[in-house]
């Protein structure tokens, strides 16, 4: 049964929080403030005591780095705008932001990839006031710093003695920190405003109505060919409600809008030299009842495209790296013909059964798909891809049950891998 004290904390934070967790806060304050028990405290409940208690209850435990792939993949996206848009300001948000060791990384994995300062903003959000004034002092300890590769703290922090460490100006100059959370965010004000959104763990604390919420929030906020960025376990839920996962390894993004990506690379600028690293947009990971069935590829525009015939596989080419290739480019038949050749080669090939599973859910096979990917992790066990698609179709087909057993199992192996 959720008690009073868990509907006041979820109405403040969004927070689907346990019993137990906010019992325990509860009694740290009732010490702290000098109240007689918990009934005497929550009678006396003011705005500022409720945001001390908020600050027990949230979770600003983050590191510089986190997750990089996120950031680098950010930066490929933002160097191939720089191109199609010269002189516009990117916007960048992250939320919540912790102790700002987000944001300030995304700071600098943009200005270590040459993004001018006067291109970019980033904006850092959190519900706590002390984690925000903690970041904008931009002192850290060593346990900000768990990445093997350090070469960014020579590049970007000066050393205060006793293991603290103090960032750029040139670095927090780049980031604006506001206190707020992504329900009570004015979204008139921010309508199409972000680039790039980083809503990474957040919306694995709520429940479902406030995660729908949130989405909406961030939906709201995010350019229509703008990328979001979230933790592992929460794409399903995204790509439930109309995003499209970017497929940048372990990166976590998703794209609003594919067709408006499409239609932004097609502008005509003049062709790089050389070639910048292609960030691909696939299709949904469950179909979205508007969206028609196409995939497309983000990478910097050309003057002009000529679409080659598909070949036959030559003998000894990576049929699947060619199945996938084909794939990306809208090919299908041609896709599944290099599957189905891989497959005769390798029968037990799990891969293979997965970009099957894509190819069917891109025509709106949904039954058939469900088989393939059913396969994919009958050979393979561990295909996180192939787990969160299978959720999703669960998820769109009611059965719930399933879709949260698949999600929880995607999870753990996510996890697994992580720490191997």
């Amino acid at each position: 049964m959720t008690t009073p004290a868990q509907i006041m904390l979820r109405a403040a934070t969004g927070l689907n929080l346990s019993k137990q967790v906010v019992d325990r806060a509860i009694r740290a304050r009732v010490v702290s403030s000098g109240a007689l028990d918990t009934d005497d405290y929550l009678g006396r409940m003011t705005p500022e005591e409720l945001t001390a208690l908020v600050e027990l209850v949230v979770v600003p435990e983050s590191w510089f780095y986190r997750d990089q792939q996120a950031f680098h993949a950010t930066a490929d996206y933002l160097k191939q705008q720089t191109l199609v848009e010269p002189n516009r300001l990117f916007h960048v948000l992250s939320l919540p932001c912790a102790g700002g060791e987000e944001p300030y990384t995304m700071a600098m994995v943009l200005l270590d990839a040459g993004i001018p300062a006067d291109r970019f903003m980033v904006d850092a959000f959190d519900i706590s006031p002390v984690c925000v004034a903690r970041a904008k002092t931009g002192v850290y300890g060593r346990n900000a710093f768990r990445s093997q590769d350090l070469a960014f703290r020579q590049r970007h922090f000066s050393e205060l003695g006793k293991d603290a460490w103090r960032i750029s100006d040139a670095v927090r100059k780049q980031v604006r920190f506001h206190q707020g959370n992504v329900l009570e965010m004015t979204m008139a004000r921010r309508a199409g405003f972000y680039d790039v959104i980083f809503c990474r763990n957040l919306l694995i604390y709520f429940d479902k109505p406030t995660t729908s919420a949130a989405i909406r929030n961030l939906d709201t906020m995010l350019k229509r060919d703008g990328l979001l960025f979230v933790g592992y376990a929460e794409v399903p839920s995204l790509c439930a409600n109309g995003f499209a996962p970017l497929p940048y390894a372990q990166a976590f993004g998703l794209i609003k809008d594919a067709e408006a990506a499409a239609r932004k690379k097609a502008r005509v600028v003049p062709a790089p030299a050389v070639p910048a690293p292609a960030v691909r947009i696939a299709r949904p990971a469950m179909p979205v009842a508007a969206a028609p069935a196409t995939a497309t590829t983000l990478k910097r525009p050309t003057a002009a495209v000529v679409k080659a015939p598909a070949a036959r596989a030559a003998p000894g080419r990576d049929l699947l790296a060619g199945a996938r290739r084909l794939a990306d480019l809208g090919q299908l038949k041609e896709a599944e013909r290099d599957c189905r050749d891989h497959l005769a080669q390798h029968p037990e090939s799990a891969e293979a059964y997965f970009i099957l599973g894509l190819i069917n859910e891109l025509t709106n096979k949904h039954v058939q798909a469900q088989d393939y990917w059913k396969r994919c992790i009958y050979l393979q066990p561990d295909h996180y891809e192939a787990l969160c698609h299978l959720a999703l179709l669960a998820d769109t087909s009611g059965d719930a049950a399933t879709a949260s057993a698949l999600k929880a199992r995607a999870a753990r192996i996510y996890k697994r891998q992580q720490a191997s």
